[in-house]
């Protein structure tokens, strides 16, 4: 937090949500030139979108909106009381410009139509994770991976079924084949180091 806003004040009352929006700044894509379409990768990087129909951090106004989950608030430290989150898809060090609650109430409408980006998440993969492999990967960080698999993070535009794909997730390469809707990890290793 900036030092004006580090404050029990300002954060009396935080405890009492689970989850959080942040708004933020995609502060390592901003352009002087931003094109009003854009090409979303999961629609194979060759058709082309209307920038406010996407999530594409390359925007006339580079905001972006993120709900975390709020594990708990640490209010006794050197810089004043903190939020320790987790869910957040952004850098280290990103700007953010405001914090408010999420309302289960408020904030969310199972019924609503979510355009082409709705049609692609509803697909998801079978994942396999041979017991060989799965046994190099802390138990707790399991069943996150396979949830992370299952959505394809391959880019859009591929479908080989002979080439593997890496991700890194929770310090590991990842290494994986699909194959129709199945995914098959062939290889997980330490990412040397990095954590």
């Amino acid at each position: 937090m900036e030092p004006e806003y580090r404050s029990e004040d300002a954060l009396r009352g935080i405890d009492g949500y689970d989850r959080l929006w942040i708004i933020w700044e995609f502060s390592e894509a901003i352009r002087e030139n931003v094109s009003l379409t854009v090409r979303p990768p999961r629609l194979g990087g060759n058709m082309r979108m209307g920038v406010f129909a996407t999530r594409s951090p390359f925007r006339p106004n580079p905001v972006g909106l993120t709900c975390v989950q709020l594990e708990r608030v640490e209010w006794d430290t050197p810089l004043g009381p903190q939020l320790v989150i987790r869910g957040a898809d952004m850098m280290s060090g990103t700007p953010v410009y405001d914090i408010k609650p999420y309302l289960a109430y408020a904030d969310s409408f199972p019924d609503a139509r979510s355009g082409f980006a709705g049609d692609l998440c509803d697909k998801k993969l079978s994942v396999e994770i041979p017991a060989e492999l799965s046994g190099k990967i802390p138990e707790d960080k399991l069943q996150g991976l396979t949830e992370a698999l299952a959505l394809d993070p391959r880019p859009g535009y591929q479908n080989d079924p002979e080439r593997t794909y890496g991700i890194t997730y929770a310090g590991y390469n990842i290494q994986f084949r699909v194959s129709g809707d199945h995914l098959t990890v062939t290889g997980i290793n330490p990412a040397g180091g990095d954590r």
